[in-house]
Formats: C-alpha cells, structure tokens, sequence
C-alpha cells in the first residue's frame, strides 16, 4: 500500500489562479502505471485555461461553483458534479464563486499533457 495526503503535498503554482497537486503519474507523488490523478484548488476567479490533449479526462468537483467548457458548450457546475471530456476536446474550467473550487481530475493513458508546462511559460 502506498498512501499520501494531498494537503502534505506542495504541488504548482499556475499563474491562471489555482494550485495543482499531482498524486498519481508520472510527476506525481506516486508513479502509477495507467493514469494520472490530480487535485486542482482553483482560487475565486481562477481557472483551468482552454486546452486539448490526446488523454480523455474527468473532473469531479469537490466544493465549490463554476462553468466548465467543453467542446464550445458551457455549463454551470457545483459540487457533485462529474464531467467526462473525451479526447481531443477543448476544454476550461472557471471558478465563478466566492470560494476556492477543489477539483478532483484523473485522465488515461498516463503522461505529462502539455498545457501544464504551456501555462507557465504564459503561452495559455
């Protein structure tokens, strides 16, 4: 058994408003072998920029409010909700609320997506 606590990781810093921690995957706490899963705190009026990638991916919100775009449709979402994204499909996600969002996200097949790296060089 391997066992980590995603408040004792540090995790990134990404300069669209949210702090990114990854727990599986090959930059993550633990190196799984099929997929990746993170944990996003989204600050009030912070987002996940626009971005696609060959993964397929979802997001679970924990707490909190937004809009989360895919494919050029935008809904509200709230806690509960689960969103599924298929490959290829551009996607955001928006804290819209007073509070900061938690997000949980897991895509497959595992890899390091290129947006991250593309936020913070200030190219997304």
């Amino acid at each position: 058994m391997q066992k980590v606590n995603i408040f004792d990781l540090e995790g990134t810093e990404y300069p669209a408003g949210r702090r990114t921690r990854v727990l599986l995957g090959e930059n993550g706490a633990i190196d799984g072998e099929y997929f990746c899963q993170g944990y996003s705190d989204i600050y009030p009026g912070g987002a996940i920029p626009l971005h696609d990638h060959v993964t397929v991916e979802t997001y679970t919100i924990i707490k909190g409010t937004g809009e989360m775009s895919v494919d050029g449709e935008t809904l509200p979402v709230k806690a509960g909700d689960f969103i599924y994204i298929d490959r290829g499909k551009a996607h955001s996600l928006k804290n819209t609320g007073q509070e900061n969002m938690h997000v949980m996200f897991v895509y497959a097949p595992k890899m390091i997506v290129d947006h991250w790296a593309q936020e913070l060089k200030g190219e997304l």
